[in-house]
């Protein structure tokens, strides 16, 4: 799935879940030039008035009055220098209008999605699409992969955590969202689309994928009958994970083993109540898993575990993690480090640590960050991460030879304590 930073988030987004509110927006309490809005409001002409509700100061009020002269400049006077070119409809300047005004805040997470990449937004989170299958997000201004998702084309084509997208189809990825990218990633199943990567800031290379229809994996687990150890690996948190896991971990109760891995690496993110419902296996009711910081526009909210806290006594848990584990991955991954009831080993998560909500909005959707994730212990997950408490790398040669030393080294820790 590509980018997906909401909802099962979106994307990639632990999130409170998708609220719809409808917004009013403030081009259509101000007016324009021309015609009617689709909202049945009357678009006025030349410097608008300011409604009340709109709350702007003074100082505010003279800014837009800046807003409109640059509209009725552009309104009055351009022409295109090609004759092919046809003028945006007042619509279309109102959604690239809307698009800045998100963009302007410099957060990847604030976006405006205009009425076709809000279908194609909601089809990303709905669980099933046509695509390569990997989770993308804009890191350090570069378009980065979070995570390819397990048993999908991008994954078999060698697409990696951490690898930078400098180009799609050879046309430069610079400066472009996570959104407009996942537009051009998508495509009829059985076409090609080529990506040019960096990996690891060597020289770019290309790597091309069949696109398919994604569906979204879940968990999967098992005992090695060798060392006594069980692992859940769980790739993605849906709306079905939190069951899907309770199921595995009865299983790992009924085994009899007293070692558990769980595997989050390249584990994108997804809804919040399923990362609570899954710590609340291990932690005592009450116990925070994390909180969301509006940063003091409203109280925070303190999410705490509901306690089923059925790990079997004397066990020892190990969660793996890597560049890939975002967003849920993480929430679950510092809530159990935090309470020391688990060892982190791998490397440092990814960092995805903010709240989205999702307002309908003149058939487009605009999506905005309105709080931060924080651990229990106070740590910033937003462009921090999660650092393991043993580092366990995973270079490009253990890809090729189809070894998994951070399994290694984790499988030998709850064997031999070291």
């Amino acid at each position: 799935m590509e980018s997906k930073d909401l909802s099962r988030s979106g994307t990639s987004v632990a999130t409170r879940g998708i609220s719809s509110a409808l917004i009013a927006v403030l081009f259509f309490f101000i007016g324009l030039s021309v015609g009617t809005s689709s909202s049945g409001m009357t678009i006025a002409s030349r410097v608008p008035f300011i409604g009340d509700g709109l709350n702007a100061t003074p100082d505010q009020s003279a800014d837009l009055v800046v807003f409109w002269k640059a509209w009725n400049a552009l309104n009055e006077n351009y022409i295109s220098t090609h004759a092919s070119s046809t003028l945006p409809t007042v619509k279309e300047r109102l959604h690239g209008a809307i698009s800045g005004l998100a963009s302007s805040y410099g957060d990847p997470y604030t976006v405006f999605f205009p009425p076709e990449e809000a279908k194609s937004f909601a089809e990303n989170i709905s669980g099933s699409f046509a695509g390569v299958g990997m989770e993308i997000g804009v890191k350090e201004g570069v378009l980065t992969v979070v995570a390819p998702l397990k048993g999908t084309p991008a994954e078999a084509a060698g697409i990696r955590a951490g690898d930078q997208i400098i180009a799609i189809d050879g046309k430069s990825t610079d400066g472009l969202s996570t959104e407009k990218a996942v537009k051009k990633i998508r495509g009829e199943i059985g076409t090609t689309v080529e990506f040019t990567i960096i990996r690891n800031g060597g020289t770019p290379f290309e790597i091309k994928v069949v696109r398919d229809t994604i569906q979204v994996p879940e968990t999967k687990d098992s005992l090695d009958e060798k060392s006594g150890v069980y692992s859940i690996a769980l790739y993605e948190f849906t709306s079905n994970s939190a069951s899907l896991f309770s199921q595995a971990f009865s299983r790992f109760k009924a085994s009899g083993s007293k070692k558990l891995i769980v595997d989050l690496r390249s584990n994108p993110g997804g809804y919040l109540d399923a990362a609570v419902d899954i710590a609340s296996h291990f932690l005592p009711k009450g116990t925070v898993v994390v909180t969301e910081d509006f940063g003091g526009k409203e109280p925070n909210q303190v999410h705490s575990s509901h306690g089923y806290n059925d790990l079997p006594q004397g066990a020892k848990v190990v969660v793996l993690i890597d560049g890939g584990s975002a967003s849920a991955s993480e929430i679950l991954a510092g809530a159990l480090q935090d309470a020391k009831v688990a060892t982190l080993i791998g490397t440092k998560s990814f960092g995805k640590g903010s709240v989205q909500t999702l307002y309908d909005l003149d058939g487009g959707s605009l999506k905005v960050t309105i709080a931060r994730w924080v651990t229990p212990a106070g740590h910033w997950i937003m462009g921090n991460g999660i650092a393991p408490d043993i580092a366990a790398p995973f270079t490009a040669a253990d890809a090729e030879a189809k070894r998994d030393p951070q399994m290694k080294r984790a499988v030998d820790f709850l064997t031999t304590g070291k």
